[in-house]
């Protein structure tokens, strides 16, 4: 029995090594091909990377190099996103403090204004007698964008600010019941304000196209600093025209970046204004990743935010506050005649009422 088997061994090694030498069967390097012979200096089966550490291929990550996935979402492609880095030290940092510094710095200078110019006054006094100056749409669409503006306003600043001020007092779970209601608030009611931005557009864009008359009221500083001075106007003055365009303007950006943010991914904004700045010289990206596209937007919407707040701010003072019978236009939508004449002299010379008696206004008699 032993002799049978010393046979069979010796003729199934001997057919081995036949098989071998003729180029079949597995080869002395596929025996050795183990895990641990495999991994010497560092590399592992199919020529893939190992534990050896490849400063290339981790710089092309670090970058935001997308890789391939199996899943639908591509993006996840994606190790690492530099650039959201950068947008945190961004919004937590310039845009959340030089936008603080700047909405404080236009309370502190309106009301220094305010102590040293006082309420300006309707200098020749309450006639009694009134004249429309706003109808009852005009109104509506002004209540509506401002109120929705306002809303929005708060809600906003609670989202950039509302963790290091509103949260200490009020406390962790009442501040994110807040925040999240004041979340769905903001994006509902942002489209009562784009409604509103169109339909003053509609209505007051052939008034707020700006004429020579607004360089002499520019000039001479709308009467704001100076007491029996009142530069010609028609309806909308100067300061009135260029609130109007900035309101129009950075509200429809601010509207379009709402949406963006509304609808993540959707739209590639900013590769496309980039796009139309390098015909110009500019030398801006434009192989923009969604995400970056994302942290954009949501910069870009802050920014001209910040900017609009601290705008109307001085809106606010000026029309409830800073000019006596200022809020009538849009309260009642009457206004007193001597105002009218006063503020508004070619308007007021338009609609019957004639020129204010003395000032300069009565020597602007230019239609």
């Amino acid at each position: 029995m032993a002799t049978w088997l010393k046979r069979i061994v010796l003729a199934g090694g001997t057919g081995l090594v036949l098989m071998i030498a003729a180029g079949f069967g597995p080869t002395p390097g596929t025996w050795l091909d183990t895990s641990a012979h495999a991994q010497q200096g560092g590399n592992v089966p199919g020529q893939a990377m190992g534990n050896r550490s490849d400063a290339e291929i981790w710089r092309l990550i670090r970058r935001g190099a997308q890789g391939d996935v199996s899943m639908p979402d591509r993006n996840a492609g994606i190790m690492i996103q530099s650039e959201g880095e950068s947008w945190r030290a961004v919004r937590n940092g310039p845009l959340s403090i030089f936008g603080g510094w700047m909405l404080l710095a236009v309370l502190i200078v309106l009301a220094l204004f305010f102590f040293l110019r006082g309420r300006i006054r309707i200098e020749g006094g309450f006639s009694g007698r009134t004249v429309e100056r706003f109808n009852g749409v005009e109104r509506f669409a002004h209540w509506m964008t401002a109120t929705s503006f306002c809303v929005l306003g708060l809600t906003g600043l609670n989202t950039l600010y509302g963790r290091y001020v509103i949260k200490p007092w009020l406390g962790p779970e009442a501040f994110s019941t807040l925040s999240i209601w004041s979340k769905y608030t903001h994006n509902f009611i942002a489209f009562a304000f784009m409604v509103g931005l169109v339909m003053i557009l509609v209505l007051w864009v052939r008034q707020n196209i700006l004429n020579r008359h607004d360089l002499i009221w520019l000039a001479k500083g709308g009467g704001m600093f100076s007491k029996h001075v009142h530069p010609p106007a028609k309806k909308f003055n100067a300061g009135q025209k260029i609130l109007f365009w900035l309101v129009i303007l950075a509200g429809t950006s601010i509207s379009f970046t709402g949406i963006v943010l509304l609808f993540p991914f959707e739209f590639a904004v900013f590769s496309w204004s980039f796009g139309i700045a390098n015909v110009f010289g500019f030398d801006l990206p434009t192989g923009l990743s969604p995400i970056a596209e994302m942290q954009l937007s949501q910069l870009w919407h802050a920014i001209l935010s910040l900017v609009l707040i601290a705008v109307i701010i001085a809106h606010i003072y000026i029309g409830w506050i800073g000019m006596e019978g200022a809020f009538d236009a849009m309260g009642s939508g009457q206004v007193d005649e001597n105002w009218a004449r006063e503020h508004h002299n070619l308007w007021a010379a338009e609609i019957g009422l004639g020129s204010a008696s003395g000032g300069e206004s009565e020597r602007s008699d230019d239609r």
